[in-house]
């Protein structure tokens, strides 16, 4: 008898192991570990002032690797029974794909890796260690349920884009977009306008002598060269004229007389619009089946349209270059850059705005081998040259007189070419490359050199150009770190540079690169000289327009004003006293106030 409860205690006890193995607690501090890691990568933004390129990187990539490390230590190292390792490893991917799938289309892409992996990956995380004592079907369903919870948030959610810190502009998805507003505004049926032979003989008389005939000005260099303006703007505030809905696009406004150019995503079209310039109506408009959109900046064109006497010329994202008619907008030629240039677009679209010379029309197209650089028959849209050059930029030809000849200078990730704008040969192609694009115009300071801007945190570099037995030679005068522009601009004047370093305003000597003063947190804004009063027009990525002294000694804000609502990435453009502003969402028209008689005779 005694045998027989022995036997019978061993075989309880036996049982006891065997459950207590089989529902033995999750090890759950290496999660733990991994969700503190996790929140921390994701706010190293927040509390890291203009963050170098590695940290955003580790900010946006890291959540993504800790969430594939999650699931590493749920496979391997959780303690859970391999039935419970198998269901949660393949139970939790097969949510994401169904919540992914039904996600707005803008969640896709970067919005996955910043948002949707790590919030489900993470509420898996944490129900597991909420429940790691519970039975083997309650621990494993329970976090896969609030994985699909952390998922699904992703669902509510629309994804606007990014700023320039890489952050990304979150809506909920059922509010309606800038974009959808305007296109429901435009959608009722209106009578169209005759073609008025006033207005379209005014619009011909205004193109013989534009005031901002391309991008960045009639130089490309973001000069104003327009009268003496007022710095008292708490007494004298510019006025705005008008206030009007834009479809989205980067482009800026051109100006001739009492018109303005740009051009717009609208729905399924691309869209060159002329509006009046008093107005802010819209006189014509001109659209091609052509929708441009991808996920760090949004929807819609790139570059600016180029005015000439008789033309507007034009470069779609997608990569439709056009000539059209200024007063009518009807479209006289169209070639497509992806056939002429066997590429599809860029990841961030086709993005140079044109280059007009005597009777050419220059664009960078970032095509194999000799087509990199296209150059077209202004009249017949034929091409008439092409040229090699890197096959990522953002930047468009630049026009220079260096060592009195006359080249066109295009950034790129290899560096910088110096092309004969005649023949399409390449006189000197200066290395300096970059991993991704380069996005500023190359900035001619003197008869053989020019500044050379890059992102990747590369800074800017002085190259000076000399012959060398009949060849061009570029060589590096000095680098510097302490000007760093991404896409916003920097202007020169007086020997100095003022521009943006990172996020911060700055100012730097052209001879040396060293820095003269950093200040003013003005985001990834523009900056325009006005080189006549001496002053710098900034506008701020969130909107603002900041009027600064250009003085080498400090930084001295004179005035500012909130003009633009939602991220202002777009370039100024100005005519006399007039300010012409827009985004990708809205446009405004400003009367900048004029110094009085006296204050400009001191």
């Amino acid at each position: 008898m005694h045998f027989y409860t022995t036997l019978s205690a061993m075989n309880d006890r036996a049982q006891a192991v065997a459950i207590s193995q089989t529902f033995r607690p999750l090890r759950t501090w290496p999660a733990a570990v991994l969700v503190l890691l996790m929140v921390i990568l994701r706010s190293l933004q927040s509390f890291v002032q203009d963050p170098p390129i590695l940290l955003l990187m580790a900010a946006m990539m890291g959540p993504l690797v800790v969430a594939g490390l999650i699931l590493i230590w749920w496979l391997f190292a959780s303690r859970a029974t391999w039935i419970e390792r198998l269901v949660g490893f393949l139970g939790v991917p097969l949510a994401f794909f169904v919540v992914a799938g039904l996600s707005h289309p803008s969640m896709k892409g970067p919005a996955v890796i910043f948002l949707t992996i790590p919030m489900g990956v993470g509420a898996f995380a944490v129900g597991a260690i909420l429940i790691r004592r519970s039975q083997t079907s309650r621990r494993t369903g329970i976090p896969i349920l609030l994985a699909i919870i952390g998922f699904s948030f992703s669902m509510l959610l629309r994804n606007n884009g990014m700023t320039g810190d890489y952050a990304f502009d979150f809506n909920w998805r059922w509010k309606a977009s800038s974009e959808e507003k305007l296109l429901a505004d435009i959608a009722a049926p209106s009578p169209e306008p005759a073609e008025s032979p006033v207005r379209s003989g005014a619009i011909i008389q205004a193109l013989a002598n534009p005031e901002w005939p391309e991008f960045r000005g009639p130089s490309r260099l973001g000069i104003s060269k327009g009268p003496i303006l007022s710095t008292d703007w708490e007494n004298t505030p510019p006025e705005q004229l008008w206030k009007i809905p834009v479809g989205p696009a980067w482009s800026s406004f051109t100006i001739a007389g009492n018109y303005l150019f740009t051009q717009e995503q609208r729905g399924s079209n691309e869209a060159v619009v002329c509006y009046d310039a008093n107005s802010g109506d819209e006189v014509w408009t001109q659209e091609i089946e052509s929708r441009f959109e991808e996920p760090l900046s949004g929807p819609g064109p790139r570059a600016t349209p180029t005015l000439t006497p008789n033309a507007v010329f034009a470069l779609s994202a997608k990569g439709w270059l056009m000539r059209l008619d200024p007063a009518s907008g009807e479209i006289t030629w169209k070639k497509d850059l992806r056939e002429i240039a066997d590429r599809e677009p860029p990841m961030w679209g086709f993005s140079s705005s044109p280059l007009i010379t005597d009777s050419s029309v220059i664009v960078h197209a970032g095509g194999e081998n000799d087509k990199g650089t296209l150059a077209f028959n202004s009249a017949s849209g034929d091409l008439l040259w092409s040229a090699p050059s890197g096959d990522h930029s953002y930047s468009s030809p630049q026009l220079a007189t260096l060592l009195n000849n006359e080249y066109v200078l295009m950034s790129s990730n290899h560096g910088v070419e110096l092309i004969h704008p005649d023949t399409g040969d390449v006189a000197a192609a200066y290395k300096w490359p970059a991993r991704s694009y380069r996005v500023l115009q190359p900035h001619p300071v003197s008869q053989d050199s020019i500044i050379l801007a890059s992102s990747d945190n590369l800074g800017t570099q002085r190259v000076r150009f000399s012959k060398n037995e009949n060849q061009l030679v570029g060589e590096e005068q000095w680098t510097s770190l302490r000007l760093k522009p991404d896409f916003n601009d920097f202007v020169v004047y007086q020997d100095h540079a003022y521009g943006f370093d990172a996020s911060v305003f700055t100012c730097i000597d052209l001879a040396t690169g060293e820095r003269k003063w950093k200040a003013g947190r003005y985001g990834k804004g523009q900056v325009v000289l006005l080189e006549n009063p001496g002053l710098l027009l900034i506008t701020t990525e969130q909107g603002e327009v900041v009027l600064l002294k250009a003085s080498p000694d400090d930084h001295t804000e004179l005035g500012r004003f909130k003009a633009l609502e939602g991220k202002t990435w777009n370039h100024p453009a100005i005519a006399g006293d007039r300010l012409y502003l827009r985004n990708a969402q809205e446009a405004a028209a400003f009367k900048l106030p004029l110094a009085s008689k006296k204050a400009t005779d001191e």
